[in-house]
């Protein structure tokens, strides 16, 4: 059952016609760069980086086909590391060049995130300090460089090769249903999507959001449904969680929120509260959603921010306003669920690929290098338990209270005696010494 945030406000629509009827200033408080950027200017993001040099870092993960730096900017107190106990979390958008909105919003977010650090807001502060951001603003730039305001509905959406990046990652899915023998063929893996996967893989993400554009909903995993079929309710293991995701950025978007709005096309998501399971919308085989799901740590939701894919640059204010309340309420939820180190009993030391299990809950996680762990979950009591190879498994039970706080549950775990006995033969092996 959702639970739509107490504390939402929203603008009655006068012109049902008119999504942006909300708004009663036309434009937005926040003095930020409200334009589209090409490829050239979105590198001047590193004002940024100038304007606030302690808490961002640039950095790149890869190239496009074209040869065109995937750049993302890090947004933290002590931005280059990963500290001991903090969640990272991720903002991807560009995936699809012709959507152009999430580029603009998360370049916007930059610069929102930066400034409101320096005027001291609580808030922005808070975030900052206990949580690692990752905004990749453009993943397509090829895409993007193909697209317009003027371009046709599906121009520079896919990549130079033309390549569908939502349907490009491994399927998963269908591997773990046994319902092919192996993966997609790797020599059609764009070199995007490679690097986003190598991404995934280098960084313990725990949430993260795709945004796109064309539509007015959030979608969550599974994306690919069972056997194929065009469309079928995929729930995964974590399904309560997700939805509430789906929920608290649908329910705090101005225009998703307002029972007046009228639809974009032909589907009605406001009987859905705007959220809907992504194999219930349309079946995704190889999504990014699916893959982080199943492949990381990391939960992440599809967020359709707009019925125009590339809206005019005097709309850009709008949206921000429009989105500006999700994106950081959507953040906060990284801090929701459990969290703890996972350490040897007798070295003290961090345990890494630890195995946390929680009942009832078919869908394990692992410890990251340190030892380190973050387990998305609702409010509840949980049975948690965690093992490790050459270690006996440990058990606790974790209370997760309805703030966005996450409650620690550290384990220390102890050797076996198999594995403590070739530890004592490995030191007192003598050791050969030519004469």
């Amino acid at each position: 059952m959702i639970v739509i945030l107490s504390n939402l406000m929203f603008y009655f629509l006068v012109d049902p016609s008119d999504i942006y009827a909300s708004e009663q200033d036309p434009g937005s408080k926040d003095a930020l760069d409200f334009r589209h950027h090409n490829y050239k200017e979105m590198r001047k993001v590193r004002s940024v980086t100038e304007e606030c040099p302690d808490i961002t870092h640039i950095y790149t993960i890869g190239k496009s086909y074209m040869g065109f730096k995937l750049y993302v900017m890090e947004i933290s107190d002590n931005p280059g590391k990963h500290e001991l106990g903090e969640p990272e979390f991720r903002y991807v958008a560009g995936m699809h060049g012709n959507e152009a909105l999430g580029r603009e919003l998360v370049l916007n977010l930059m610069q929102y995130l930066c400034r409101e650090y320096k005027k001291g807001n609580q808030r922005v502060v808070r975030l900052v300090t206990e949580t690692r951001i990752h905004l990749l603003p453009s993943m397509n730039p090829d895409g993007y460089e193909a697209g317009s305001e003027l371009a046709g509905w599906a121009e520079g959406r896919y990549s130079f090769e033309g390549i569908d990046m939502n349907h490009n990652f491994p399927d998963l899915n269908n591997i773990m249903w046994d319902a092919q023998e192996k993966a997609a063929d790797p020599s059609k893996v764009a070199p995007e999507t490679r690097a986003v996967i190598s991404w995934m893989q280098d960084i313990p993400f725990v949430l993260s959001a795709n945004l796109h554009g064309g539509e007015l909903v959030v979608t969550y995993p599974f994306d690919c449904t069972r056997d194929w079929a065009p469309q079928e309710d995929t729930p995964t293991a974590d399904d309560a969680f997700f939805r509430w995701l789906a929920a608290v950025y649908a329910s705090t978007n101005l225009v998703m929120a307002n029972p007046d709005r009228r639809i974009c096309h032909y589907e009605d998501f406001q009987s859905h509260n705007n959220i809907i399971n992504g194999g219930a919308w349309h079946t995704v085989p190889g999504s990014m959603n699916d893959f982080s799901y199943l492949h990381t740590n990391c939960f992440e939701v599809t967020v359709e921010l707009s019925c125009d894919k590339f809206p005019h640059t005097s709309e850009l204010p709008i949206e921000w306003e429009n989105n500006k309340e999700s994106l950081l309420v959507y953040m906060e939820q990284v801090h929701r669920g459990i969290k703890g180190v996972v350490r040897d009993k007798l070295t003290k030391q961090g345990i890494a690929d630890a195995i946390i299990k929680v009942e009832d809950h078919n869908h394990d996680i692992r410890s990251a290098a340190d030892g380190d762990y973050w387990r998305l979950l609702n409010p509840g009591e949980y049975k948690v338990v965690v093992w490790a190879v050459g270690y006996f498994p440990s058990m606790r039970r974790c209370q997760v209270g309805s703030e966005p706080h996450p409650t620690v549950c550290d384990f220390t775990l102890t050797k076996t005696e198999e594995i403590k006995e070739r530890e004592r033969e490995k030191k007192q092996k003598p050791v050969w010494s030519p004469l």
